[in-house]
């Protein structure tokens, strides 16, 4: 097989690699970028361990091959934070014990993120409905779902207040 090369933005930034026909965007974040937030949990797309964004709707990493990405958009956990500023999902998961081992945290908050960045204002129904393709086989989904309704008023308030300008 030969590689395929291909140019794309990830977390913003251009990225170009080669990957194999036949390797998914899972296997290449991971292996040949060494962006290893996104977890292979079940390889069919189904427990959401491997969620990342294309071009803003969210999906599995482990569903779509990396030559796919050919000029999308691609926003992993690792694009969250700011520096060392972590996003307000991340403190709240962290504030509200929303996780335990880790596994399934970065597909949850890519999705979280990603439901968020639609509906500023969802309501419990809507967040358990768009956390509904991650799976969790340490907790319960009660903390996370409070995780994202306290993100989400908080996100809100800041998006409210207004800007100060120096000099002004």
């Amino acid at each position: 097989m030969s590689g395929i090369t291909v140019n794309t933005k990830i977390n913003g930034d251009p990225v170009e690699f080669i990957c194999e026909p036949d390797e998914t965007l899972l296997d290449v974040l991971r292996n040949r970028l060494g962006l290893t937030g996104a977890k292979e949990g079940c390889s069919t797309g189904d427990c959401g361990a491997c969620s990342v964004t294309v071009d803003g709707r969210l999906t599995c990493s482990c569903l779509v091959l990396g030559a796919e990405v050919e000029g999308h958009n691609i926003g992993t956990i690792e694009g969250m934070a700011h520096g060392e500023e972590l996003h307000p999902l991340q403190k709240k998961f962290i504030e509200h014990a929303a996780l335990q081992c880790g596994i399934c945290t970065p597909g949850f908050l890519v999705a979280a993120k990603s439901l968020l960045d639609k509906n500023p204002d969802p309501t419990e129904t809507e967040i358990r409905f768009g956390l509904a393709g991650n799976l969790c086989r340490c907790t319960g989904y009660d903390k996370i779902v409070r995780a994202v309704q306290d993100a989400a008023k908080d996100m809100r308030k800041s998006a409210s207040r207004p800007t100060s300008r120096k000099g002004a």
